[in-house]
């Protein structure tokens, strides 16, 4: 079977979780390459609604192989909550469907705190952080400052390790900063409750990966968040501090040899983002609250409200190319039933022209909404399982997004549960 990934085309939140929880059905392995305990998928299924950070969608499905690869941020406290909640509903988690790459860094205490003073320290300029260590740890890794998980399993070396992160790191909690900072007792405490507790699953993923390619498995690659967010192709600063492209999906996974043969891209049927920075096509006010309401726009990790607004064609068109999407999955068409005419951003306004290019991040901020407005359905639709089980006002909303944006909507998902999708 071919090896395919599932991106998000905007923001982030655009309902990545449910689609990787429906095609794990057909593979064998299912990988994060990227991101940490800071964005959540929510997955529905009969054994209730979870949202999870760090956990890959797969862990639900029997003879699911489940591996969060080198390109994520290990967080370690955060893992183990998920697990046990996992654990709590009858879902086996052993080192059997779960496995951890050797050379994934940790999350270390410092780093949340770090992100918090500095959001702090930003104050009205502060970029949105969800405060879960992001920032600094992707910072201290490319400073070759973190540790790997595979340090846990030679405790002598990782004590050595640890003393040197900790006099360099406490230079800056409490040089800059004015905090506390850390001593190395309260740092192998924190080992012996956490990095203990996941060592049993940390190998070497990389080994076990080009063995599972050799034998013709097929893999799924899950991403964290959108192409609005990628730390290099997003609305830069205020994205996450890896890259969710589809591109980074062989290096983040630990198979860099690795082809993707399918993107999967999903965009919500109208646009939903947590956090700061520019978002041309938001709602404010009671029109927001309404739609927000009626989707349930509320973030997976924090319960933040989302900012909400209309699908916005020009930025999903702009997330279709960078992630390469061969296939989109278009949900929560459902939301819009409540709508007597549909909105869509169909250009921006820049400098007084009209434009379809996304713009430079930095130009973002003065790019105007230009809205077009396609007839509703007013009807529920959540009982749709079939194509033609649609209004036909229904199935034009979703043929204009696919000509808007130049990819082929294979999905639409009328639902949370696992039977409320619809394949074209």
């Amino acid at each position: 079977m071919a090896n395919c990934a599932i991106v998000g085309i905007n923001w982030g939140d655009e309902g990545k979780g449910r689609m990787v929880d429906y095609l794990t059905n057909h593979y064998d392995i299912v990988v994060r390459y990227q991101g940490g305990g800071n964005a959540g998928h929510t997955v529905v299924n009969e054994k209730g609604k979870f949202a999870l950070h760090l956990l890959p969608s797969g862990i639900f499905r029997d003879g699911v192989v489940n591996i969060l690869g080198n390109g994520v941020a290990l967080d370690c406290e955060n893992l183990l909550s998920e697990m046990n909640t996992i654990r709590a509903v009858g879902v086996a988690i052993t080192p059997d469907n779960l496995k951890i790459s050797d050379r994934a860094s940790l999350l270390l205490p410092w780093h949340r705190e770090l992100d918090a003073l500095e959001e702090a320290r930003l104050a009205d300029k502060k970029y949105g952080s969800t405060k879960q260590g992001i920032a600094p740890f992707y910072g201290d890794k490319y400073q070759k400052k973190t540790v790997q998980a595979g340090e846990l399993l030679h405790p002598e070396h990782l004590k050595e390790h640890l003393a040197d992160l900790l006099a360099w790191k406490n230079l800056t909690l409490q040089k800059v900063y004015g905090a506390k900072g850390y001593t190395m007792e309260e740092l192998m405490s924190w080992v012996e409750t956490y990095g203990d507790a996941i060592k049993p699953y940390i190998t070497d993923t990389g080994r076990f990966l080009r063995s599972a390619q050799k034998e013709g498995k097929s893999i799924l690659f899950e991403a964290q968040l959108g192409a609005l967010r990628d730390l290099d192709y997003g609305i830069y600063p205020y994205t996450t501090s890896s890259n969710s492209v589809a591109a980074y999906a062989p290096v983040g996974s630990g198979l860099p040899t690795a082809r993707i043969d399918e993107v999967v891209g999903v965009v919500k049927a109208y646009s939903s983002c947590v956090g700061e920075g520019p978002f041309v096509c938001e709602w404010f006010g009671e029109q927001a609250q309404q739609l927000r309401d009626a989707g349930e726009e509320y973030g997976a990790k924090t319960g933040r409200p989302r900012r909400v607004g209309p699908i916005d064609l020009v930025a999903t068109r702009y997330g279709v190319e960078t992630q390469g999407a061969t296939n989109i999955a278009l949900t929560k068409l459902d939301v819009l039933s409540y709508m007597e005419k549909l909105p869509v951003c169909a250009h921006y306004e820049l400098k007084g022209q009209q434009t379809d290019e996304f713009p430079f991040p930095v130009l973002l901020q003065d790019a105007k909404p230009v809205v077009e407005y396609l007839p509703g359905w007013q009807c529920d639709i959540s009982g749709a399982r079939k194509w033609e089980d649609l209004p036909e006002n229904a199935r034009r909303y979703v043929e204009y997004v696919e000509k808007a944006i130049g990819c082929h909507i294979g999905f639409v998902s009328v639902g949370a549960e696992r039977d409320s999708l619809i394949i074209r």
